[in-house]
């Protein structure tokens, strides 16, 4: 196929290598010159333009920064939109806003043009080794039929919905991470400054029970069920620990931000009278908050249970 790469940067410049070396005719565009010059040295053209690099592709690649970069690609002078065909097929890479790429879908379709949203992660060392998701939004026919073509650049492309869900998933997983990051920071400090050595304190918690799961695989056993009725630990046993935490914070003069919001959420859920529940079923206020109820059938769930 031909295919345009728009965006050589950390991520990009390892992905459009890998389209180059499953046997397509790759041009490529970034808006520093150098960074195209080991493609051409592996056989693609430089486009001075992303016009150009989008001019008679079949499939367009863009990795950018973020949602004002991809609306001046897809829109401004010399943009993908009159260069494209009808038919041709965009995948954007890129971290991006979902109402931006809503809005650029509408735009692209209006010209016969496939717009898919198709963000991913693994970071650069799963950009060069090809493992990386993608998680993608738009039309499923449009995704199956480039799907080996995804697969060139990662080693788990998987359909997520609708135009735009490919990006929620990707900041739903990220703010996951640097939340987490921040209550680790938060709780971390905690420890070192109660007394303990910081590597003493890492294997701890390495060692216990959350850390030896894998932090989202804990989402099958209560909340995407919605049982919480069989605890493996308890509400009331979960609310004195950290009410315990947060004490001990004080006395050493380490703020904790994000544990006295837990404490709050569990000393909440507590008052409902779910003290002998899971600790787990305090996730339901949020859910009373969004007008939610996620119930996932059992069934669903069994392919992902160790």
């Amino acid at each position: 196929m031909r295919i345009g790469f728009i965006g050589l940067g950390t991520m990009g410049q390892h992905m459009a290598t890998h389209v180059l070396e499953a046997d397509h005719e790759v041009a490529v565009h970034d808006l520093r010159r150098e960074a195209g010059k080991i493609h051409e040295a592996a056989g693609a053209t430089w486009a001075n333009t992303a016009a150009h690099a989008a001019d008679g592709a079949e499939v367009v690649f863009t990795s950018l920064p973020g949602p004002s970069d991809v609306e001046s690609v897809a829109l401004g002078e010399n943009g993908l939109l009159p260069a494209m065909q009808p038919g041709a097929v965009w995948f954007d890479l890129s971290t991006n806003s979902p109402t931006v790429v809503r809005r650029l879908h509408a735009r692209f379709a209006e010209s016969g043009i496939h717009m898919l949203d198709a963000p991913v992660s693994g970071g650069p060392h799963g950009a060069r080794s090809s493992r990386l998701a993608i998680w993608v939004g738009g039309d499923e026919a449009v995704f199956n039929r480039y799907r080996p073509l995804l697969e060139a650049i990662g080693d788990q492309p998987m359909y997520i919905g609708p135009i735009g869900t490919g990006t929620v998933a990707k900041l739903v997983h990220n703010m996951a991470t640097f939340a987490v990051q921040t209550a680790l920071a938060e709780v971390f400090t905690l420890g070192v400054k109660g007394g303990v050595e910081p590597l003493a304190l890492f294997k701890a918690i390495r060692y216990g029970a959350s850390g030896r799961m894998r932090t989202f695989d804990r989402l099958l056993d209560q909340f995407l069920p919605g049982q919480f009725d069989q605890p493996s630990f308890t509400l009331r046993l979960a609310q004195k620990d950290v009410k315990l935490a947060n004490e001990l914070a004080k006395e050493i003069g380490v703020p904790m931000p994000l544990g006295e919001l837990t404490l709050a959420e569990l000393t909440e859920a507590l008052e409902r009278g779910w003290g002998d529940r899971d600790a787990r079923v305090a996730m339901l206020l949020q859910e009373e908050r969004t007008g939610l109820d996620i119930h996932v059938p059992e069934e669903q769930l069994r392919e992902f249970r160790g």
